[in-house]
């Protein structure tokens, strides 16, 4: 099964997401700000095919979570999908090398389109 990392501080928001994920046979990971998200991605169960990024977290913030991945060897390459409700997201997302982006609230079609370009369901 495919695995998708959410990394989102709003637990109903990232709850979510990962209901309509696992509805659609991926198995998602959920994580509330990217320090989080990196220490999962360094244990050795945990390898998506996309994370799904918002870009306004505490503790860690997305910037600063997707400039640490792209410096960590076997991380780097795992694409990143950013969503967030700021104006900034599409330069924010060209900034960081991001797949793409997608403004809150989620248009959750669209989402599952990138989410299959780049993991195919079990």
């Amino acid at each position: 099964m495919h695995q998708v990392l959410v990394i989102e501080d709003d637990v109903d928001i990232r709850e979510s997401l990962m209901d309509f994920l696992e509805d659609h046979g991926y198995q998602p990971v959920g994580a509330g700000h990217g320090q989080e998200a990196l220490q999962k991605l360094g244990g050795a169960d945990l390898r998506p095919c996309l994370i799904i990024l918002d870009l306004m977290m505490p503790v860690m913030d997305g910037r600063t979570f997707r400039q640490q991945q792209l410096m960590r060897p076997g991380l780097s390459e795992i694409p990143v999908l950013i969503m967030s409700a700021s104006r900034e997201v599409e330069k924010t997302a060209k900034e960081l090398g991001t797949v793409g982006h997608l403004p809150k609230p989620l248009d959750l079609p669209t989402l599952l389109e990138v989410v299959r370009d780049h993991c195919v369901p079990a």
